[in-house]
């Protein structure tokens, strides 16, 4: 595997999930972690979940995901945001070394 498939799921799967993307990539850049970064609905995660390695939610879920999931909230609220990008760049490089 050569970047991280990466799935980001809010209410709507068009608000908070554009900005979350946005700060998410300029993160990864900094980290020269490649990616690639789809989009959806908290809904549809479980039909999603299966094209991502990594699942990042701006909102809450309680179903049980088969991904790793990350809440990046804190980088739409700005509260513990450096806590967020750092279990962001976490696993998102776990998910880069399992694959090697």
């Amino acid at each position: 595997m050569n970047q991280v498939r990466i799935l980001i799921a809010c209410g709507s799967g068009i608000a908070t999930s554009t900005v979350a993307q946005e700060k998410i990539k300029e993160i990864l850049a900094k980290e020269n972690i490649p990616a690639t970064i789809t989009k959806g609905t908290v809904a549809r995660l479980p039909e999603l979940q299966d094209a991502a390695d990594v699942i990042m939610l701006t909102t809450r879920y309680n179903k049980p995901l088969d991904k790793p999931v990350v809440s990046v909230f804190g980088l739409i609220s700005g509260i513990n945001e450096e806590q967020t990008e750092k279990q962001i760049v976490d696993a998102c490089r776990k998910v880069l070394e399992s694959a090697s």
